[in-house]
Order: structure tokens, then sequence, then C-alpha cells
């Protein structure tokens, strides 16, 4: 209350809002007849108003008998032009009516500013539930409309928003009673988790001005049949006990002493591992018994090694448990008479050891042509001249071989440094193309069937270095992807020396130069056009395509309000794409704000952009397909509103990813989090954890697993934050499953489909955007998201339990977990589930 004049006036400003001003003031000369007040907008005197409104609550305070005190005054409609205006009242002595300031409760004002809209009435109310549905009404009229429905409410369970709903629906009731629209009512249907016998409190809102309804909260149980409400009590119990379970899972599984198997105790894991895998070949050996033993040539080009590191390479193959083998050792130039004394010692000594000496050293690529020209084996074998064999390394690739039929066969491998300590394993995809294209991951150790090799062709000198990049590329050009197999065993020991690239890669750069020719080169035999540089003068490559014809893509991205962030979304796209077919779709999922309509106002002025406007619960999947249906493009961009994409060749990278090859259905982006750490590099999948982002949390520039955080290869799924997909598969695959993954793991599952149906993933390394991540839908771990959550995981986990993919995700290492940090803890070895040996 105010104090303007202590001998006559008192008085006060109360509130501006709807369209109407309140207040009260008291003239005390003469006390019995009402004040009169000036009315001022934006300064200007527009009118008298007599206080003679009564206000029970100021007499009570000021000990008065039921005098007309208060005003309320309706703003005149010219004043709703869209600009805001200041009110102001004035006493007959001049003083004005104060008011609480709005921004500061401590402070008075002399006016209040009004934003000059029209206002808008609303009269609501929440009937109650009957039959399981939740029922009310709503009315909206302004100065200028009657009485109408189309109300739009929010509709809250303890707390939690169940519902978004327009109150249309046919009231007659209402009609009657109040001469107005009869379609102004609503219904919830409430979902069957809610319908147990807990009281739970109900709540609707009129969206946006958050106004609460009359009759709100609504506090009941819904228990309108026994044996249903007693077997949602009995799922809610469940419920609990899964959440408790879980919970007392992990910290079971932090608090009780165990080994903890990961990279940086590889060594310990790593001789566990390996007496894991002899005791697997013993049982191997009694199922599934060799039929054939065919020879094995294993060829050893060697030039002045370290004596000890030479006689430990040599001894671990005369040391294998597969005895069919032949060594060829070509000495490259002799320069080491203590190292050929201790060849013809060796030769004496086993008969499958033959050694060739050249007169001159040759290098590397033409010492090993005349091994591979000397072989004699159905299979041949590369072998470094101080590197490490496991004793059943032979063996198993044989296994392997006569099992799938593979005529080039690689398998895992790791590092030994001077002490025998195992350290940097490389634990590889299955066959994976695009990695092969950035470094040559295949590696040691590789087996290959001879004829194939000979038709392959000889190593090339021109490539020296990367010599053995550029066969493996020849023989993916003329190998079937089917041919080249990966045996997921660690089985070569690359020896660790000072002038080894097992150290570091510096001591080669010529070796990086090779690699860029050899893989240029590759692409122009594909006839691929295509620019390829070394990253960072490391032997990684990145190939950007050249994309010739540009296919139409029209750019998905659902958003419900956050304008700021959505404008944002749209301006980046806008600046930053250098491309010249695309459209933005934007699916309005409901917005209720000002803001909101007036961004869906200004986007559908930007000549390719539209906005699809769909008034129906979120869900992730729907909105997506239905915005599908209303796009004609070759390639759909499923984006979230709060990625902000910077490069503007973004779009380029992706679709030249995608239009590399016919069986390449979609393509993920990198998405950094603003602090320029990793978000989303790839997503891995598998029963333990479902699915996993990998890299998660590393540095932009950090270059992950064995490169992986910063060359494209291919994956098992990519998330739909950023997802280009070619328009036939999204079809061919039924898109996403609005049914049964509403919200989580739709892309998952999106990206399984496809990969069952034969296509690949590729992650694009190259086309970084910034992501805000579940800023649009909020965290999955929240109460009121649980059961959904829960739910939507055991529908991946059932509908793919049985899915090799799934099972063992082929561009992720069967050693690694997926439920714990990906490419870096490691599954026990006696947990590994089992492979064919």
């Amino acid at each position: 209350m105010s104090s303007l004049d202590a001998t006559r006036f008192i008085g006060a400003l109360d509130v501006c809002e709807t369209g109407l001003a309140k207040g009260w003031a008291f003239d005390r000369l003469p006390p019995h007849l009402p004040a009169r007040v000036h009315v001022l907008i934006d300064n200007q005197e527009i009118d008298q108003i007599l206080c003679d409104r009564p206000r029970p609550d100021v007499d009570e305070v000021l000990g008065l008998t039921g005098l007309p005190l208060g005003f309320e005054y309706e703003i005149p409609e010219q004043f709703f032009d869209g600009e805001p205006h200041r009110i102001g009242f004035r006493l007959g002595n001049r003083a004005s009516l104060l008011a609480l300031d709005p921004a500061n409760a401590a402070e008075r004002v002399d006016h209040l500013v009004f934003d000059g809209k029209i206002p808008v009435r609303y009269e609501a109310v929440l009937d109650g539930i009957k039959r399981g549905v939740l029922r009310g009404w709503a009315l909206q009229s302004t100065r200028k409309t009657p009485r109408r429905g189309g109300v739009l409410l929010k509709i809250t369970v303890d707390g939690a928003q169940i519902a978004q709903v327009r109150a249309d629906r046919y009231r007659g009731d209402v009609a009657a009673a109040l001469n107005c629209d009869p379609n102004c009512g609503y219904e919830v249907v409430l979902p069957t988790r809610l319908r147990s016998s807990a009281p739970r409190q109900f709540r609707a809102f009129i969206l946006p001005d958050g106004k609460e309804v009359d009759g709100s909260p609504y506090v009941t149980s819904i228990a309108n049949d026994l044996l249903e409400t007693r077997l949602v009590d009995i799922a809610d119990t469940i419920g609990r006990l899964q959440k408790e379970l879980t919970q007392l899972r992990n910290d079971i599984r932090d608090i009780i002493p165990r080994p903890s198997h990961n990279l940086s105790n590889y060594d310990i894991w790593a001789r566990h591992y390996q007496a894991d895998l002899r005791a697997r070949l013993v049982k191997a050996r009694l199922e599934t018994p060799l039929t054939d033993e065919p020879l094995v040539s294993v060829l050893c080009p060697t030039y002045k090694p370290l004596m000890r590191d030479f006689e430990a390479a040599i001894e671990s193959v005369i040391g294998q448990s597969y005895r069919n083998w032949e060594l060829v050792i070509v000495d490259d130039g002799g320069k080491s008479p203590d190292v050929a004394a201790r060849i013809t010692r060796y030769c004496k000594a086993d008969p499958r050891i033959r050694a060739l000496t050249l007169a001159e050293n040759q290098g590397i690529s033409n010492a090993t042509n005349v091994a591979m020209d000397a072989a004699q084996g159905k299979y041949t074998v590369f072998f470094d001249h101080d590197d490490l064999l496991l004793d059943v390394a032979i063996e198993v690739m044989v296994r392997a071989a006569e099992r799938t039929g593979g005529k080039l066969l690689y398998s895992d491998e790791d590092k030994i440094d001077q002490a025998g300590y195992f350290l940097d394993p490389n634990l590889k995809p299955d066959f994976n193309y695009r990695y092969l294209l950035g470094c040559n991951y295949i590696c040691h150790l590789t087996m290959i069937d001879t004829a194939t090799m000979r038709a392959i062709g000889h190593l090339k000198t021109e490539y020296d270095g990367a010599q053995d990049h550029d066969f493996m590329l020849r023989a993916a050009e003329r190998l079937k992807p089917s041919e080249i197999v990966h045996v997921p065993e660690i089985l070569y020991h690359w020896r660790m020396t000072p002038n080894s690239t097992a150290v570091s890669i510096a001591n080669k750069q010529y070796a990086v130069k090779a690699g860029v020719r050899a893989v240029s080169d590759h692409l122009k035999r594909m006839k691929t056009r295509a620019k390829v540089e070394a990253i960072n003068n490391m032997s990684i490559y990145r190939v950007l395509w050249k994309v010739t014809k540009q296919p139409s893509v029209t750019v998905i991205i659902p958003f419900k309000d956050q304008i700021e962030t959505t404008r944002r979304c749209l301006r980046a796209l806008l600046d930053n794409t250098d491309y010249s077919r695309f459209e933005i779709l934007f699916v309005d999922n409901w917005s209720v704000t000002e803001e909101a309509r007036d961004f869906i106002g200004e986007a559908r002025q930007i000549p390719n952009v539209r906005v699809l406007t769909v008034e129906e619960p979120f869900n992730y999947s729907r909105l997506n397909n239905l915005a599908v249906a209303h796009s004609s493009s070759d390639f759909y961009m499923f984006m979230n509103n709060d990625v902000f994409v910077e490069d503007s060749n973004w779009l380029k990278y992706m679709v030249g990813e995608a239009t590399a090859a016919p069986d390449i259905a979609a393509v993920g982006a990198k998405l950094l989090y603003p602090t320029r750490i990793v978000q989303h590099s790839g997503v891995v999948v598998g029963p333990a954890g479902v699915a996993a982002h990998v890299h998660l949390g590393l540095s932009a520039e950090d270059y992950g697993y064995i490169g992986r955080a910063r060359l494209t290869h291919e994956v098992s799924a990519v998330t739909a934050a950023a997802m280009l997909m070619r328009a036939d598969v999204f079809h061919e695959v039924g898109g996403f499953d609005e049914k049964e993954l509403q919200v989580a793991y739709n892309d998952v599952d999106l990206c399984l489909k496809i990969r069952s149906a034969g296509y690949r993933i590729v992650f694009c390394a190259d086309a970084v955007a910034f992501h805000h991540e579940s800023l649009s839908r909020g965290s999955d771990q929240t109460p009121e998201n649980e059961w959904r959550f829960f739910d939507e995981t055991q529908t991946i986990q059932n509908r793919w339990k049985d899915n090799a993919i799934f099972r063992q995700d082929p561009a992720y290492s069967r050693f690694f977990t997926v439920d714990r940090p990906p490419f870096f803890d490691l599954h026990a070895p006696s947990e590994l589930e089992p492979v064919p040996l």
C-alpha cells in the first residue's frame, strides 16, 4: 500500500494483465464519495474513472465500512497495436498511484507496461476422471471474438507431464450452459501404468500462459478394475525393484575388489588371454580336427636386424604348433656376416627353412617379391624379421581359412617392447574398406591364398614404406569383401625398436607420402574422383570425394518451442552450407509460445525452408516419418534442432560418402559438445549395453583408438542427431519404429535394419558439428522417463538378440566392452563369448 497524500489521498495500482488494469484509491474529503483518477497511457491522459468497485480486502486494512474504492480499467482497443505501452493513474492532487516494480519487488514505480497485444481470456475446468479418461473443457475469448474452443493444455501427473492436448472435442453441456462453441472439451486416455491403487495428483495448465485451470489439482487413484489395478501395482513394484537391482549391481561392481581389465594393464590381460586361446584350441582339435594340413609359406625379408630380435623371431616360427610350414628368409644384400651365419645354421638345423641371399640391397619391396616368387605353400604369411608369432598363430589362421574359404585373412596384433611386455593392441574390426582407405589397419598377421597373391602381383617399390598398404588395396580391388576374413584373435607381436614405425612414424616420413600415393592411385584405378591427404603428417589419410552431381537433400529438424536454439540451428544451416540442392523441413511438434509462432512465420518466408505442424504427443520416430512423407528428395538428413554446423562443406562431405558406393545407405557426422570434446564418432552395439558412443569425452583433436576418431570408417550405427540417409533405403527398411521406439534407440534400430538388409553405414569424421545433446527432449534418466526408457531398451534387446550384428558388432572388437568405456575396458578372457577355431 502506498501513501501518496497523508492528508487526503491514498491508493495503489495493483496489476495490469489481459487488457485490464486494477487498483484502488480513497479520497478522505469527502470520504463517502468514490475517488476520481486520471488514466495516462504513454504519459498522455486518455480518460478519467471513478473508484466505485468493492474492495473488501482494502476496507479491512483501512478499517472502513464497505466503501467503494476499487477500480478495473479496460484498456481501449486502439492501444492493442502490438507495441508495448505504459499505463499509469493519477489522483486529484496529481500524485501517481504506485505499483510494485515487476523487476524488483523492493521498488515502487508510477506505471506498468503492457505488451499491446490483444488479450486472451480463458475459462477452463478439470472435471475429473471417468473410466480411465481425464476430462475437462476450456474456452478462450477476446474483445473481438466470442468464446471458442481450441485451447492448448498441458496435463501432468505427480509433477511429470504426460500429455499435451487441444480442447476441441464436443461438449454440448458446456455449450448449453455458457452459450459458447461446443467444441471445447478435452480428453486424455491415461496410460495403463497409472492405473494403480496409489493416489496421484492430476493437474491441467493452459499453454502457453501456464495458468492452472479450475478444479486442478485433482487427486485420486485410478482403480476401476481390481485385477488390472493389482497387475499395475505389481508392475510398479517390478519397475522399482529393477531400478534398485541395477543400482545395486553398479554399486557392487564399484565396491567389490576384482580384476579390472583395460588397456592400462594389457600385459596381464594378454597373458591370461594367450593361455585361454591355447586351451580353446586344444578343445577345437578334438571337436573339429583339420582334415587337411596344407603347406604354409612364411616369408621373412631380412636386413641387418638385431641378432637377439632376429633369433626370437625365427624361434617363434620354429615353435609353431602347426608343423607343415616353410620359412623363406631373404637376406637383402648380406650386410651382416653374423646374421648370414645364423641363417645358415638355421637352414642346416631345420629343412623347412630356406634362405635366399641378394647380392645387393634391393629394399623391402624387392626382397619380399623374391620371397613371394619362392613360396611353395597353398597359403603365404608375411612376417617381419624382428617380430614374433604367437605359438598357435599359423594353426589358428589355417583353421580359419579352411573353415571360411577366405582368400586373404588377417588377425589382431599387439606390440612387444624390449623388456618383453605386451602393449598397445590393435584389436580390429571385420573387413572395413572405408577404414582401409584411411590407414592400413590390416597390417599383421596377414595370410593369403598363394594363387591369389600371385594374381595381385608383386609389391611395388614406388610405394616403399606403404607397400603393404598398396598391396591390401589391390587385394580389395580383386577380392569380394566376404573373401577378406578377419580372424579375431591376437596372434602377432610387433617388436618396438628405436627405428621401427612401432615407436614413431616420424622415423619414416617417406612412408607417409607413399601412403598418400598408394590410396590416390587405388582410387584412380577404381575410377573414383577424390582428394587424398595425410592428417598431420601421419600415416593416416583423409579422403574427400569430389561430388560432381548433387542429389537433392531434405534436412529434417523436429522442434518444440526452444526458439532461440532452433533459430540458431537454422541460421547456421543457411550461412554454413555450400550445397545447391537442399531444403530444410522443420517439424513443429505442437509449439505453444508466441515466439514459436513468429519463428514459423519467418521461416516460411525463406525460399528453401518449409514447416510441417504436428499436433501430437512427442514421438521422435513418428515426427521424422511424417516429415519423410512430405519430401521427395533423394536423401533425408535427420538433424536435431540443437545441432549447429560451422564448416560450409559439411553436407558435401556427407553426400560424398553416401554416394561413394551403391551399398552405402547412411552417413553419420562427428558431433562435439560446445567444449570441443567428442559426443559422437560412431555407435557400437551389443547385448551388454545395447549401444554406446565411442570416444565420448575425447578432445576434438584426439586421434582416438587406432585413428578412428579422426578417420572416416564403416560402423554399425550412428546417431540420428545428424544422419544422412538414402530415401529409397529408408522406405525399403520401413523407416523409424514409431510404435515401440518412440524416443530412445529408434536410430540404433533403424541402423540395424539397414545393416541387416546388406547396406553399409559410414561415420564421416570430416563432417563436424556442435551438439547440445538432449536439449530438445531431455534426459532418459528422469523418473517420468524411466518406464518408457526401460521398455524401449527391452524392445531392442528382444528384437535383435539373435542377430549376428547385434551380438557381435563387426565394426568393433569382441575384446572390448560395450557397457563400459568403449575402446578401453576389456572383457575378462574367461568371459569372452567363444568364436569358432
